[in-house]
Formats: structure tokens, C-alpha cells, sequence
């Protein structure tokens, strides 16, 4: 089994975001790990996050600021792999640093660091061509998006090439700035698992354990960013405290509904 089948086959699993080089990045995700995060996922910082609200893009200009490369973020996906062998780890961006250097090079460098997926967000299935073939050649998930405008027509084509998990986008809109109603959710992880048998994780807008508790009783996974970035910038380096009680109090609430 991929880590992947061993996170999402124990029951609603929780995914949890933050941005690399924003804060002790090796502490942070050891925290996650600790307070019962069962997916990871890294946040490759970028100058234009088109699709995150502003907890996030404020971590991107952070850690730019702090001169973070792609290279580190390589180098900190490795040493996590080796501090947690069996935890699915994802990296998340936007296309050109996972492209510029061609996507053989991008696709290869995941596969050394351990990374177990990655989640494109400007790239369309239509262009799969652009990084899917590379990504798993090598081994490498790519994780697409499904949101509340994909429709029956263009569901295959989101589907098709898409491993890992299926991250739907509950919101038509950014993250951390409002979340879906519970029953619009429902009827769309319906739909998506009616059509496929990738794992459905739900993100954008879950801030607390009560929305979690609530998506976990339909999904199989539930994606936590903005507020876990936000410990990261009111705490700074004494963040992972504070990230391992809101990650364990999630955690308790989305593996309750196993």
C-alpha cells in the first residue's frame, strides 16, 4: 500500500497545510505530526498565490522575504521523510517553480526527497501534459482539484491522471475566507465518490473542529491551511505549541467519525 492507502484506509484522515520556510518549518510539521495530522502538506511559497486568501499569501511573502528556494523546500521534505517514514507528504504551488527547470527535474526531485504527491494549482487537467506525465513516471501523485463549478462533462478529465486523493475545493473562491454550507458539501462528495474510488478530502474555509467534525461524516479527508498559517505568524518560532493543540483538537474531531 502507498502511504496514501494507509492514511485515508483508517477512516476520515486529516490534512493539514503549512508554508515552507515560514517559521521553524521542521518544528511546525513535527507538530502536526505529533498533534495527529495523517497527511502533510507543504506550501512552496510564490510571489502571485492566486488561489489563497490572505493568511497564506502573507506565509508566501514571509518566507520569500527570508530568501526561501525551491531547494530548501526539497531539502525539508527529505529531512521530514526521514524524521517520519510512513506520513504522506505533499508539496503545494503554483506551476512555474515546479516547471522552469522542465518537469522531469521537478518530477524527480520529489521522488528523491520522499515527497508521496503534488497539488499544481494553475495547471488544468487540460494541460496534463505540462507536469502529469513526469509526476508519475516518477512515481509522484498528482492531486487535482475538483470545486463547485466542475461539472458532469468535466469531471472525467479532472479525474483522469489523478491519484492520491481528490482535493475538493468547497468554495468558489479563495482560502481561509468562508466555508460552504454543510449540505452543499454532501451533495458534492456524493457526486465525486459516485465517480471514482480516489479518496475525497474537502478544504478551503474549515477553520475549527466543529466544521471538521461535520465534513469528516461525508468525506474521507478534511484540509486545514489558513488556520493553522495563522498560529504560524502570531507565534512565530514558539509557533509548534500551539500547532500541535489545535492540530490534536482537529485530529480528535475528524477521527471521531470513524
Amino acid at each position: 500500500m502507498t502511504r496514501f492507502e494507509t492514511a485515508f484506509a483508517k477512516g476520515p484522515a486529516l490534512v493539514c497545510f503549512i508554508t515552507a520556510g515560514d517559521g521553524d518549518t521542521a518544528a511546525n510539521l513535527d507538530a502536526l505530526v505529533e498533534g495527529g495530522a495523517d497527511v502533510i502538506e507543504l506550501g512552496m511559497p510564490f510571489t502571485d498565490p492566486m488561489a489563497d486568501g490572505p493568511a497564506i499569501q502573507e506565509a508566501n511573502l514571509r518566507s520569500l522575504g527570508k530568501g526561501t528556494r525551491t531547494a530548501d523546500i526539497f531539502r525539508m521534505a527529505s529531512e521530514f521523510r526521514a524524521r517520519h517514514p510512513q506520513v504522506p507528504l505533499v508539496l503545494m504551488g503554483y506551476a512555474n517553480p515546479m516547471t522552469i527547470r522542465g518537469p522531469e527535474w521537478f518530477a524527480g526531485e520529489c521522488a528523491r526527497a520522499g515527497v508521496d504527491g503534488v497539488i499544481c494549482v494553475d495547471i488544468p487537467p487540460e494541460e496534463d501534459a505540462e507536469l502529469g506525465p513526469a509526476l508519475r513516471e516518477a512515481g509522484v501523485s498528482l492531486i487535482r482539484l475538483a470545486t463547485p463549478t466542475t461539472d458532469a462533462a468535466r469531471l472525467p478529465a479532472v479525474l483522469n491522471g489523478s491519484s492520491g486523493f481528490l482535493y475538493y475545493v468547497s468554495v468558489a473562491g479563495i482560502t481561509g475566507m468562508q466555508q460552504a454550507a454543510q449540505g452543499s458539501i454532501e451533495e458534492a462528495v456524493a457526486k465525486l465518490k459516485a465517480a471514482s474510488d480516489i479518496p475525497v478530502a474537502v478544504g478551503f474555509g474549515v477553520r475549527t473542529p466543529e466544521q471538521a467534525s461535520q465534513i469528516a461524516k461525508v468525506a474521507d479527508g478534511v484540509v486545514v491551511g489558513s488556520a493553522l498559517v495563522d498560529i504560524v505568524k502570531q507565534h512565530g518560532d514558539d509557533a509548534p505549541g500551539p500547532l500541535r493543540e489545535l492540530t490534536s483538537a482537529l485530529a480528535e474531531a475528524v477521527h471521531s467519525a470513524r
